[in-house]
């Protein structure tokens, strides 16, 4: 007699949520560009018939996939819609089939030609396919009881392999070689794991650094971070030469000569403007130039590159798929690479940009901050260390201290190092109270600030 198929489980809604919290109200996340951010999250969840085999937070709830993408305030319900316009794609299909093969959703998100008119591969659509993408990456960590970095660091490197699209690349990466560079990352693998477990993966901090913030705060913000062991911080830079020049100074002036100082100018300034601007500050020795102009401009940034030397170049963040990141590094354009866990289209083409980098031999260190982007971007900055690249030599990655608390899985910070998460997923699952209240704009919060300003005015 044949066995009795279990139960076939299926997607059974994806919800999404436009959460905003009022971080431009104590200039948090301020920069030269973005002066005023409401940090915000267009959210997703996908719901599902299935048990969580790791135990519901009650008994109501099944297991889940959260994603999300970061943006900054209005024009998040534009990024809602771009995610809800994909829900077809997502319901009705197989928990397992899902899991088993999350390159099966991203390769028909990306496929969708219709939609993909609006990209191709970039920019809003790109965004909400990443947030889906990344909620089915969550799903599949939750149902095999590991934390993502876990479940890809102990994934068999044909089938990582497949996750990856080598559309536009093959010229810079192909899957042979893509194959042997993760079949070499699993040597030693497990001493390593170990290593991450005991002491994490080194972080740096740009919370002293924003723009908004004046000396004092600078001051004690920058002295903090070097009490609590962090060795390098990252100031934001662009809006005025002067101005740079004595925060740069005060901020030398407090963590002294032994701790790296990185710049951040937000994409604000004109080629030759960046390397004027670069050399103005090279008497308090920036470690890296974050961003020094539009992030599309690949050979903008290899002049920037060779005239600012020995600072290095840094971008990504904004940088919009796998190809563009392919071009940067065929010319020369950066020293630092930056990945964002929420720009590009998932954790699929965040492990080609991996691949890329790790082939080219250029250190990532990803930018986080933002709404829950430490909590993502850890995951693939600890799977690089543990089974592709294996160091973490001149790799940090950014951390912010703000709006953790809204996560159920919030990241720690121990002596200046990201520890390890060791709970089911991608730490993505935000807390139903921070949804209730900062959902806009009928969560709780914004109605209440409504009501205030409707009695103010009146």
């Amino acid at each position: 007699m044949s066995p009795t198929p279990g139960p076939s489980f299926r997607v059974t809604a994806l919800d999404t949520y436009d959460i905003r919290f009022p971080t431009s109200r104590e200039l948090d996340g301020s920069d030269a560009m973005n002066p005023d951010p409401d940090y915000s999250a267009a959210y997703v969840v996908l719901r599902t018939d299935a048990t969580d085999p790791a135990g519901a937070p009650d008994a109501t709830t099944g297991l889940e996939g959260h994603g999300f993408t970061f943006t900054i305030g209005r024009g998040n319900d534009v990024q809602v819609a771009a995610i809800d316009a994909l829900r077809s794609h997502a319901v009705g299909r197989s928990v397992d089939e899902l899991c088993d093969d999350p390159g099966s959703l991203f390769r028909d998100l990306i496929g969708d030609s219709q939609l993909r008119w609006l990209g191709p591969e970039k920019g809003v659509m790109h965004m909400a396919i990443g947030a889906v993408v990344n909620a089915v990456w969550d799903l599949a960590a939750k149902r095999a009881r590991k934390p993502l970095w876990q479940l890809l660091a102990e994934a068999e490197p044909e089938w990582l392999v497949r996750q990856v699209d080598f559309r536009y690349i093959t010229d810079a990466l192909t899957p042979e070689e893509a194959l042997e560079l993760l079949r070499r990352g699993k040597e030693g693998a497990d001493e390593r794991r170990a290593r991450l477990l005991e002491r994490g993966y080194p972080a740096y901090t740009t919370s002293p650094g924003w723009l908004g913030y004046g000396d004092e705060k600078l001051t004690r913000l920058a002295a903090q971070a070097v009490a609590d062991g962090f060795r390098q911080i990252k100031l934001k830079v662009g809006a005025d030469l002067a101005d740079d020049v004595r925060r740069c100074r005060v901020a030398r002036s407090v963590v002294g000569p032994d701790i790296r100082m990185a710049v951040d100018a937000n994409q604000r300034w004109n080629v030759d403007e960046a390397i004027r601007w670069v050399k103005a500050l090279a008497e308090f020795e920036p470690y890296w130039i974050e961003e020094p102009t539009s992030p599309d401009d690949v050979l903008g940034h290899a002049t920037i590159r060779k005239a600012v030397g020995p600072v290095k170049v840094a971008t990504g963040e904004h940088v919009q798929n796998r190809i563009v990141f392919k071009q940067l590094l065929q010319a020369g354009s950066l020293d630092v690479l930056q990945i964002d866990a929420a720009r590009v289209g998932g954790v699929n083409e965040n492990l080609a940009i991996l691949l890329l980098a790790a082939k080219f031999g250029v250190p990532v260190c990803p930018h986080a901050g933002g709404v829950g982007l430490c909590e993502l971007v850890q995951h693939l900055s600890m799977f690089d260390y543990v089974a592709l690249t294996g160091t973490t030599e001149d790799r940090v990655i950014e951390y912010v201290d703000h709006l953790h608390d809204h996560f159920l899985d919030p990241v720690v910070i121990r002596e200046g190092h990201y520890t390890a998460p060791t709970a089911p997923g991608f730490s993505a699952t935000m807390r139903p109270e921070s949804i209730a209240q900062y959902t806009f704009p009928g969560g709780t919060f914004w109605a209440a600030d409504l009501d205030r300003k409707d009695g103010q005015a009146a």
